[in-house]
């Protein structure tokens, strides 16, 4: 394919782009080669910083259909008509670890769908599990900070992570499904996705309904064994990258169907569990699954650094219709992806194309770098008495009427039987082979932190289950740990 003639960053066209400016042959290299230089300085400036979280990742493009009218649910125009079709991009990852990690690495996986809507972007951003480590985004640093680097040896530090588990054991539901096999997935077409938050709809005559987003693969759930995933770390770090661009390229295109579960405000509010705590489920035996939908991925990335490395999602990117939760988690994520978006792609990301909302994007936030679309001269304030935008009167508040009191202060969770509940059904319903698989993951890494560290979580894993605790302590004797 003949792609042109190459240019400067200007535009003028390079005569040799294989050697340098210089006075005579054996002199130095010369300033005014601007070529050398715009090259150079560009090269120097090509790595923006990595995510904080969800640095290694893969994306594609495809739609979601709709099955089953939400109309009476939700205002969301996407969400109305059966067939409808709505573009999409979806970037999968994991969480951990640094851009140039192993995609087989024990880790959540991030599951974060972009819906190009014709009222603006939805991002629906969960993981592969339904559940999260911990409830209060105030633990978030922290938390994160045990996943990644030691401050002084710079090594992964499974006394870190064991330590912060076996302190806030909140976490230990999330935990268990970490270390299990469900901890390792065979790619990233063979895993499930949830919103692992409970949403809200917003219907047009502004009654709600609160709801958990299920995206379940058509492809059937396969996980790997921990030595696979280390197997395919060492021969191939790219291996579900790979996998995702090879199916989509020969036209194996993977899917998911989209399911809800669906509370009324009084079966939130009664249920036995906080339906705002994301360390929780909601039984599907008490809100069964409804079809909702079904997402098919069917084109890769033409650039991956302009789609999928600049692809910013943020569960504060709704449309009327869909509206945010007194989720704790939930309510420190609307700040801070956004705020890790601007620091590490500029305060115009949303300007950039993998970004941009399909529909009419119209408002005052002008210029800072690299602002594309200023709107000309139009005026950047409102109200204004030229013209506009202006706002609407028939949109549908996002938050809707939704009454809020109480005291300001810190209200604290308190560990209850209910957070070991959940764990102990998830123990119990794992097979003979996982349970021996979750107990040599479980102390393969525990049996190397200090003994004070091991008898703390010892202590929560008989609390959730005699036969969980006692099979990790006899396998860390068996490893030769001294409890």
């Amino acid at each position: 394919m003949d792609r042109g003639t190459l240019t400067t960053g200007n535009g003028n066209p390079v005569t040799n782009n294989q050697t340098t400016q210089t006075a005579g042959f054996y002199g130095p290299a010369l300033l005014q080669d601007f070529h050398l230089i715009d090259k150079l300085a560009h090269f120097d400036r090509e790595r923006i910083p990595e995510r904080v979280v969800h640095a290694k990742g893969a994306g594609a493009h495809g739609y979601f259909e709709l099955t089953k009218d939400l109309s009476h649910l939700t205002c969301a125009k996407f969400l109305s008509g059966v067939g409808k079709r709505t573009p999409i991009f979806t970037r999968f990852s994991t969480v951990g670890g640094e851009l140039g990690s192993a995609d087989t690495a024990r880790d959540p996986r991030g599951f974060a769908v972009k819906f190009y809507t014709e009222e603006g972007n939805w991002d629906m951003v969960g993981n592969n599990t339904p559940i999260f480590f911990i409830r209060d985004p105030l633990k978030f640093p922290d938390f994160i900070h045990t996943q990644k680097r030691d401050p002084q040896t710079h090594l992964k530090s499974p006394t870190m992570m064991w330590d912060f588990w076996s302190l806030v054991p909140e976490s230990l539901h999330q935990v268990t499904i970490l270390m299990s096999n469900r901890g390792t997935p065979d790619g990233f077409r063979h895993m499930h996705g949830y919103s692992s938050h409970t949403l809200r709809l917003v219907a047009e005559d502004g009654s709600s309904h609160y709801v958990k987003w299920h995206f379940r693969t058509d492809q059937g759930v396969k996980n790997l064994s921990a030595a696979e995933a280390e197997k395919l770390a060492g021969t191939n770090p790219d291996y579900a990258t790979e996998d995702l661009f090879s199916a989509i390229e020969k036209g194996d295109h993977p899917s998911w169907t989209v399911y809800l579960q669906v509370l009324t405000e009084e079966e939130a509010h009664n249920y036995k569990y906080d339906v705002f705590d994301v360390t929780k489920i909601i039984s599907q035996k008490d809100f069964p699954l409804q079809e909702v939908g079904r997402m098919v991925l069917n084109r890769n990335p033409e650039n991956y650094f302009a789609e999928v490395e600049q692809a910013a999602f943020s569960p504060s990117h709704m449309v009327p219709g869909i509206a945010p939760t007194p989720d704790r988690m939930l309510q420190g994520r609307l700040f801070s992806y956004p705020d890790t978006h601007r620091h590490r792609l500029g305060a115009n990301y949303l300007q950039l194309p993998i970004n941009r909302p399909k529909n009419h994007v119209n408002h005052h936030q002008r210029d800072g770098p690299m602002a594309f679309y200023n709107f000309g001269s139009a005026p950047n304030y409102e109200p204004n008495s030229f013209g506009g935008p202006s706002q609407s009167a028939g949109a549908v508040e996002i938050a809707s009427n939704s009454a809020v009191s109480g005291n300001v202060a810190r209200h604290q969770y308190q560990l209850t039987d209910a957070d070991f509940e959940q764990p102990r059904a998830l123990y119990n319903l794992l097979s003979e082979s996982e349970r021996t698989d979750l107990i040599n993951n479980i102390a393969g890494t525990l049996v190397v932190t200090p003994v004070v560290i091991q008898k703390r979580t010892l202590t929560h894993l008989y609390r959730i289950d005699n036969d969980y605790g006692a099979r990790v302590e006899a396998a860390l004797k068996k490893l030769g740990s001294d409890i």
